[in-house]
């Protein structure tokens, strides 16, 4: 299926932006860290205020040998409130709690959940598995202190984008394989789930749809450290940079798993959707047509992504409601 129109426009209204530009913007590939991190940041901008909800705070919170900044959410209404821990996408490299300010926003007032947004530290500054064990910490964290965040300990779930739904799916195995804490559901938005970078929709979408394969050879290169050299396959295996290669995938908490048909990282959020399948974890995964990478974010702009955050929200609102 051809590009929705809605990203046509929008492609060439970034098209146009970039042909204006002086000095000429490169490609984020061409870019450095700081440059991409502030081209990420202007895209949101763009997108404007997000939904008002009844609370927004920032915190920092202890991890070991240091702090991880959370912006904690809060819907209107009485507590307690299910929790979503959730970790922003951009490649490891360029995401910030103010890049997806307006979609967390969004998923706290719609699915009328705490959300607590982390900002984990970045690559190539802290390559792998820095982001990982951050991501891990404020899950425990947040476990431990839900009651305190008007939250309900019983009732918690993960969640991301891209490089965020890399780490959604990565704690979600942690956990389990730790006994706790329990899940109620992993929120997986195209996640990232294989870093070896062989399935089909790579190529087939190599260039052209806001993300390419040269971007990810990008990100890759900057989140793997030195020492692990991005084509020692042991390293790829890990289960912490590919989760869709676990020893196994039985118990974990279920999965609502959407990725886009015109995204390099089409193939491996659905092949990730297969493996939770076939170890009996309960599943809804949809492919969205005409879309992008990113097309959640710029669910402002899309009438599918809009529709593409409502069922995100319904699907935290079942997982997360009172049993």
């Amino acid at each position: 299926m051809p590009a929705h129109p809605q990203v046509l426009a929008f492609l060439e209204m970034q098209a146009a932006a970039l042909a204006e530009a002086d000095p000429p913007i490169p490609p984020i590939s061409e870019q450095s860290p700081e440059m991409a991190r502030a081209g990420y940041r202007a895209l949101a901008e763009l997108l404007g205020p997000g939904e008002t909800v009844a609370a927004v705070e920032d915190r920092r919170i202890p991890r070991p040998a240091g702090e991880i900044p959370i912006r904690i959410y809060t819907p209107e209404g009485e507590g307690p409130f299910g929790v979503l821990v959730y970790y922003h996408g951009g490649g490891w490299v360029i995401g910030s709690l103010d890049t997806h300010d307006h979609l967390c926003r969004a998923f706290c007032k719609g699915a009328g959940c705490v959300v607590v947004s982390v900002d984990y530290r970045l690559a190539p500054e802290h390559p792998f598995p820095a982001a990982v064990d951050d991501a891990w910490s404020a899950l425990q964290w947040v476990a431990d202190h839900a009651a305190e965040l008007g939250g309900d300990p019983q009732h918690l779930a993960v969640g991301g984008d891209s490089a965020g739904g890399n780490l959604a799916a990565v704690v979600a195995l942690i956990a389990r394989d730790a006994g706790a804490p329990e899940l109620a559901l992993q929120l997986l938005i195209y996640p990232a789930t294989d870093m070896r970078m062989e399935h089909a929709s790579i190529e087939e979408n190599a260039e052209g749809w806001v993300l390419t394969k040269e971007h990810m050879l990008w990100f890759r290169a900057h989140y793997l450290s030195s020492q692990n050299d991005p084509a020692h396959f042991r390293v790829l295996t890990d289960f912490r940079l590919s989760p869709l290669l676990a020893h196994s995938h039985a118990g974990l908490a279920p999965a609502w798993i959407a990725t886009a048909e015109l995204d390099p990282l089409r193939d491996e959020g659905m092949a990730y959707a297969e493996a939770l399948r076939a170890s009996e974890v309960p599943v809804e995964a949809t492919c969205w047509e005409g879309m992008i990478h990113v097309f959640f974010q710029l669910h402002p702009l899309l009438d599918d992504g809009r529709r593409a955050v409502a069922d995100g929200c319904a699907a935290l609102e079942r997982a997360l409601a009172p049993r």
